[in-house]
């Protein structure tokens, strides 16, 4: 009955390919009505008032919602910034203020989508328009506009990491390398765009059937907006059309459970609807971090790497979101995974009126990683060390300590990873340290070839002391032989697999075939805390939870219960937030690793880059199921891809200028690397289940570095900026202006 490590046929995969799966756009009620959202269209402004009467005169239309109408008019992950509606009449000071094109003014209960739509256009606004700040040199100056008036200052979130003496350390340097980098904004580009139905249900609760990443945090956060108990909101996730974090923060949770409420006010219990456009997904939820990086990095001249100093700077956008959790992500990972004694970093989060940056894939690292393995590349090559002989001179092994003072928990296994993708790669270990392949040229005089090569890892679970746990519930049913066992659990299904992991965990712990596992999944009302499915967690997380409560409850059931129930929840270690003067703590208490080599092509005619072959070396402890191992790979490969080389997000003054996907081009299968080889690794963590560690992240990490090392290699041409447009790389070869 062993389940465990093989890949069972994903329990959700017939009703896909099927149709019968309902995802949150295709639940409908025959009473139902439409609500559509009045979004500022501006990126800064003061809201003078705000006339209804004319919407409210329109046939159909049921009622128009506004600040006044938000009983808590506040919501925010990290801190509690930003309005539910814009406006005058809020409970909050500033709540009348705009602060990006995306903020939401007003909303339309009606009884369908064009009477909403005639609606919105009725509403009559009056603006008044405050200096836009669209960079981050600008809201940090010294005569920027404060967009939070009551903070004082644009800057949000200030680490700070000293360990050891740099400045000491330089002194005794042999090469020291100081650049400069900045990445790019990325949407998230999932295939569903937000949408879904809230409606009181016969227990006088409002259920909200919606598309997120933790169905606890988002009953929170609608709760406090509403102002009302927390049993009083129930959320549901059906099928969920991807998420890669973008679904992390609110969008249309709290609005829909704000109109079911003030309709039950008004006396009707009817269900309400929304389905956003993709331009108004684009515009309405967040994006990656776009960040400004600095590096000071200096070794001695046998390749040790003494010192690292760096300066790192994420545009927030408009709210915090998650940017503050980003951030702690970024300030550790921007040395990469490498023992450094002497370390500096000061790392900032800043408001600006762009779209909010929040959660996606990574979380800080891939931006993070690529400064630190550009710095390793350019240190290596002044030195004409070989780039995996620098690196293994220089990576984490057991006991190691990380930047913020503390050793890095055991299971370090990112030299072993790196061994094992630079020989598939075709590096040769010899007696006088590693050396790099010949590339065979290509016959097109103006393709060009080149081998790159990056490595990088990233914590698994919630850090800097949140409060991390994961609750299961598991019964079972029988008379002298298990029957049937019911696992309950919150963790959100968003396409990765996580269900069909939970059911193979459960039959394994319980020693039943899969068939006989019942699953009940993402819904507040059965379901204890489970945490979110982001930080590569939910395997890890969702893992050691099942196997607490299947030995519960097959304790109960040898005693004699039936039904025989386990209801566990498993603590990790803990961690510690950053200390506020040097940034020591134990910031995580485990880590997956990962390496990857590149082949590329570069048309030095088009500006043309082409990802021939792709070795991605992932550690995951354990590969619960292996099929799934490997499409999460192959999709965050074609995802960074996308980021790396073609993704432009365009803004100009606040306003987005690619709010469709004709203009905002993510890769096709035209665009997609020829190759992608997945080689699994398995290198048990002490405390994962059945030494499973979380994976889902790390074929991003790295991955940007390793595509510009090898079209420099290609090129003879190192970018420090990205993506690499055909007309990017034109530009670098002076073909362009």
């Amino acid at each position: 009955m062993e389940t465990i490590g093989n890949s069972i046929k994903r329990v959700d995969a017939v009703a896909k390919v099927t149709g019968k799966a309902k995802f949150p756009g295709d639940f409908q009620f025959t009473d139902q009505l439409t609500m559509k959202v009045l979004f500022a269209g501006r990126p800064h402004a003061i809201i003078h008032s705000i006339n209804i009467e004319k919407a409210l005169a329109i046939p159909g239309v049921v009622t128009v919602l506004t600040a006044k109408d938000v009983p808590n008019n506040e919501y925010g992950l990290s801190i509690p910034d930003q309005p539910v509606l814009c406006g005058p009449g809020s409970n909050k000071e500033f709540a009348d203020r705009i602060r990006f094109e995306g903020d939401q003014v007003a909303l339309v209960v009606a009884e369908n989508e064009q009477i909403a739509t005639q609606a919105l256009k009725a509403i009559e606004v009056e603006y008044e328009d405050l200096p836009i700040t669209s960079t981050l040199d600008e809201a940090l100056s010294n005569d920027a506009f404060i967009i939070h008036p009551n903070l004082g200052s644009n800057v949000f979130q200030h680490n700070v990491v000293r360990f050891g003496d740099v400045e000491a350390a330089f002194q005794k340097c042999a090469v020291i390398v100081e650049k400069e980098y900045r990445t790019p904004v990325q949407e998230h580009a999932y295939l569903q765009p937000e949408a879904g139905v809230a409606f009181m249900d016969k227990e006088g609760r409002i259920t909200v059937i919606v598309g997120g990443q933790w169905v606890h945090e988002d009953q929170e956060q609608i709760a406090h907006a509403l102002n009302v108990p927390l049993d009083r909101i129930r959320v549901i996730y059906p099928y969920v059309g991807g998420a890669f974090g973008g679904r992390e923060d609110m969008s249309v949770q709290i609005i829909l459970a704000l109109a079911v409420k003030k309709l039950h006010e008004m006396g009707i219990d009817r269900p309400v609807r929304i389905v956003w456009s993709r331009e108004e997904s684009i515009i309405g939820h967040h994006k990656r971090h776009a960040y400004y990086l600095k590096a000071k990095w200096g070794a001695d001249a046998e390749g040790k790497i003494l010192a690292a100093q760096n300066w790192v700077y994420a545009d927030g956008g408009a709210y915090a979101y998650t940017s503050t959790k980003v951030l702690g992500n970024a300030t550790l990972l921007c040395t990469g995974a490498y023992e450094i004694p002497n370390v500096s970093t000061d790392a900032y989060a800043v408001y600006t009126n762009n779209i909010p940056a929040g959660a996606f894939r990574g979380f800080g690292g891939p931006q993070a990683i690529f400064m630190a393995e550009m710095q390793v590349d350019a240190l290596a090559e002044a030195l004409q060390i070989d780039p995996i002989e620098f690196r293994m001179r220089n990576l984490f092994k057991e006991g190691s300590l990380q930047s913020m003072g503390q050793p890095i928990p055991k299971g370090v296994s990112i030299r072993e990873v790196v061994r094992r993708c630079a020989l598939k790669a075709g590096w040769q270990e010899t007696p006088s340290g590693w050396q790099r392949p010949d590339i065979v040229p290509s016959e097109d005089e103006h393709i060009q070839r080149g081998l790159g090569f990056a490595c990088g890892y990233k914590n698994i679970g919630f850090s800097y002391g949140a409060p991390e746990n994961c609750g299961a519930t598991i019964v079972l049913y029988g008379d002298e032989e298990i029957e049937k066992a019911q696992l309950y659990h919150a963790g959100a299904e968003v396409g990765q697999g996580s269900h069909t992991v939970f059911a193979q965990f459960t039959a394994e712990a319980l020693g039943l075939p899969i068939e006989k596992v019942e699953l009940h999944l993402s819904d507040t009302a059965t379901s204890r805390n489970s945490g979110s499915v982001s930080a590569s967690r939910m395997t890890f997380m969702a893992g050691n939870a099942i196997s607490g409560a299947a030995q519960q409850a097959l304790e109960r059931w040898q005693a004699g219960d039936r039904p025989a129930v386990g209801d566990f929840v498993y603590r990790p270690p803990a961690t510690s937030p950053m200390d506020k003067t040097d940034g020591h703590c134990y910031p995580n208490f485990a880590y997956g690793y990962v390496a990857e080599a590149v082949l590329a092509e570069v048309n030095t005619q088009t500006g043309e880059v082409r990802l021939k072959n792709v070795i991605c070396a992932d550690d995951v402890g354990k590969a619960i199921n292996p099929r799934l191992v490997e499409g999460q790979i192959e999709g965050g490969v074609v995802q960074a891809a996308g980021y790396t080389l073609m993704e432009n997000f365009i803004t100009q003054e606040g306003k987005t200028l690619t709010k469709e996907l004709s203009t905002y081009l993510i890769p096709t299968s035209a665009d997609i690397p020829e190759h992608v080889e997945s080689l699994i690794l398995e290198y048990p963590d002490p405390i994962g289940p059945y030494g499973a560690r979380g994976m889902g992240e790390m074929p991003y990490l790295p991955f940007v570095p390793v595509v510009i090392d090898a079209v420099y290699q290609a090129i003879g041409i190192r970018f420090n900026t990205f993506p690499l447009t055909a007309e990017a790389v034109l530009r670098g070869l002076g073909k362009i202006n």
